[in-house]
């Protein structure tokens, strides 16, 4: 498939090696705006926002994914296998499901369990577990760190229904270790992986249901920012390696 594809109107070179890829295309617009420098508009195809500019020094894109598994899916698909990018970096937001975790804490998933069933494409016997890289995950981490930022690490899950969670499949989730509930990791990392490229996702915890805890849309759109100059920095890393 030649570019622009179906769903990105962006011409071959317009995107950096590394894409933050929140889900909200407003958010897409808040990281652009406020931590790229120079930021050009390169797709804005369906209302899915894509930038690049640069961050020290360094060229980084920044595009919306849509939400859920399909939509991610469609998105990082044409990134990783039609315009060269390298590694993307899903910077969203979860539920968490771990007593341990609070609002606006950090959550990277190492692993991302799912109820759905967009593996099947590839027609392997058996379950296909969906990772992150470790290059990008131990380079986030390295940086968190370096933020003073408390990245957690684990398992996330990834639904593929949002109204349709029990609070008894929290409890089971809690019981095998799982962090938090979010809604699209799961697929990034197998479109990653059938690619040959790297992705991970770093996740804000927006509420608590065991707490009765949540953040407002406009918390969820310009509030999350420690998880942003995570996936900043790693980019930033990530270049001069």
């Amino acid at each position: 498939m030649a570019v622009p594809t179906p769903h990105i109107s962006a011409k071959l070179g317009d995107f950096a090696k590394t894409v933050l890829m929140p889900g909200d295309p407003l958010r897409a617009k808040f990281i652009a705006e406020t931590f790229l420098e120079n930021p050009v508009l390169v797709n804005n195809v369906r209302g899915v926002q894509g930038y690049t500019g640069t961050y020290k020094g360094v060229r980084v894109s920044v595009m919306a994914s849509g939400m859920g598994q399909p939509s991610i899916g469609i998105y990082s698909y044409e990134l990783f296998n039609f315009y060269d990018v390298e590694n993307i970096i899903r910077v969203g937001s979860a539920g968490a499901v771990s007593e341990d975790l609070d609002l606006f804490d950090v959550v990277a998933g190492m692993g991302a369990c799912t109820n759905g069933n967009f593996a099947v494409q590839y027609d392997i016997q058996g379950t296909l577990a969906p990772i992150a890289s470790y290059k990008l995950l131990r380079t986030a981490d390295d940086c968190a760190r370096e933020l003073g930022v408390e990245l957690k690490v684990g398992n996330i899950f990834s639904s593929d229904t949002f109204y349709g969670e029990s609070a008894d499949l929290n409890i089971k989730l809690k019981n095998m270790g799982v962090l938090a509930l979010e809604m699209e990791a799961a697929a990034l990392y197998l479109t990653a992986a059938q690619a040959g490229k790297n992705a991970l996702a770093i996740c804000t915890i927006s509420d608590v249901p065991m707490k009765g805890k949540e953040t407002t849309s406009e918390e969820r759109q310009n509030a999350f920012t420690k998880m942003m100059e995570i996936a900043l920095e790693t980019a930033v890393k990530l270049d001069k390696e």
